[in-house]
């Protein structure tokens, strides 16, 4: 029994030697692909993260007041929209009342208004025959 305690104590001492050899060599790697870095490369980072998120943010602002102007812009047309609508409306009704006016019973009724008689011997142009005039 004693023979496995030591075998198994010796087992566990190697398997923790080959851990921290595989520890060691990977923190060697590591700091091999990420070399150091002197102060003044550091505040030359620093400084180029500052202007790398200034211009960000400057963009950002210039996007939001791009589309601020594009959305009153659409508010305009909106509006415009409304009143092309109501001057199209006031013109449909203009002409309806001239339609109104301009109709044969109203013509009639000014005329009489007036003192005009409707004519007893009509008269008609026939243009497309001869041109002579036809009583009728």
């Amino acid at each position: 029994m004693a023979t496995a305690l030591a075998r198994k104590a010796v087992s566990t001492t190697l398997t923790t030697g080959i851990k921290r050899q595989v520890v060691d060599r990977t923190a060697q790697i590591i700091q091999l692909t990420f070399p150091q870095v002197s102060v003044a490369q550091q505040a030359s980072r620093k400084y180029f993260a500052v202007f790398v998120s200034t211009v960000s943010v400057l963009g950002f602002l210039a996007l939001l007041g791009i589309n601020t102007l594009l959305a009153q812009d659409a508010f305009k047309l909106s509006n415009l929209k409304v009143e092309a609508k109501m001057v199209a409306d006031q013109r449909d009704a203009i002409t309806r009342s001239i339609d109104a006016h301009s109709a044969p019973e109203a013509l009639a009724a000014a005329a009489t208004a007036l003192g005009m008689k409707p004519s007893e011997t009509p008269i008609f142009l026939n243009l497309p025959t001869s041109g002579e005039v036809t009583r009728g």
